[in-house]
């Protein structure tokens, strides 16, 4: 960058941001939260645009504001907005999780329970004859419908206090995932061969070579599809009575913040 350039700053926006997601930065943002470190987390969320990561980081944004972290309650009302603007399926139950952490709301009614909305969505999506499965809700782990891995553990596979049952939904919402996405590609070229790509049998296969040739578009594929992804696997666990829950700890060393989980 030559002299008197302004170097760009990266800023939290929910409009245009200088640059968009790397792989460092997603990576930076799931170790953030792996820690449940609020400091980490914010400032991993500087690396990009909120909007694409709403479903990813928004359980911890509202675990961080729960807990009075500085900047927590204006990062979670920049959420709010971007999710009142995107109004996606699951979008408004995050938006009651940060109303409810930030004292704008009525604590949710909802059970909390630790499960991991990705593997939630792995088994509500997949094939009707191989996926569905379980929710441990003891842990919040979620098991496949086929899995010998539960052992003694199996023989309460009936109690409804200990497990959840998980459906197999199917790849339709999968596949209008991959309509929409194409929609928004600017290259006319490669929505062309995307639309050719999604027609018939093997659809997704299809889709999938097609964007292994364009990085950056793999990239924004993968990021469209898991927030929508995550937002329906929130949704169906709410009309289940439950909700994600994060639990997050402030650094000891701080001193400024109060301790404990959320």
């Amino acid at each position: 960058m030559g002299p008197g350039v302004v170097r760009p700053r990266w800023r939290v926006t929910v409009g245009v941001v200088v640059e968009g997601w790397g792989e460092d930065g997603l990576r930076a943002l799931r170790g953030a939260l792996h820690a449940q470190d609020g400091v980490a987390l914010f400032a991993a969320l500087r690396r990009g645009p909120v909007r694409e990561v709403l479903q990813l980081a928004g359980d911890g944004v509202a675990g961080a504001a729960a807990q009075g972290l500085p900047g927590a309650a204006e990062m979670a009302a920049l959420f709010l907005g971007a999710l009142q603007e995107r109004g996606l399926r699951g979008d408004e139950e995050l938006a009651d999780r940060l109303r409810a952490a930030t004292g704008d709301a009525a604590i949710s009614l909802l059970r909390p329970l630790a499960v991991d909305l990705e593997m939630l969505a792995m088994l509500l999506e997949g094939d009707p004859a191989e996926s569905g499965g379980r929710i441990d809700l003891s842990t919040g782990e979620c098991w496949p419908a086929f899995t010998d891995e539960l052992g003694p553990e199996a023989e309460e596979d009936d109690d409804p206090e200990r497990w959840l049952y998980v459906p197999a939904l199917g790849s339709r919402a999968g596949y209008r995932d991959m309509e929409l996405f194409i929609e928004e590609v600017e290259d006319a070229a490669l929505a062309d061969r995307l639309r050719i790509a999604i027609g018939g049998r093997g659809a997704f296969r299809r889709f999938k070579d097609v964007l292994a040739g364009d990085e950056r578009s793999r990239s924004r594929y993968h990021r469209f599809r898991d927030e929508r992804q995550r937002g329906r696997a929130r949704a169906w666990l709410a009309e289940e009575g439950y909700c994600p829950h994060i639990t997050f700890f402030v650094e000891p060393s701080s001193g400024s913040y109060p301790s404990g989980p959320v």
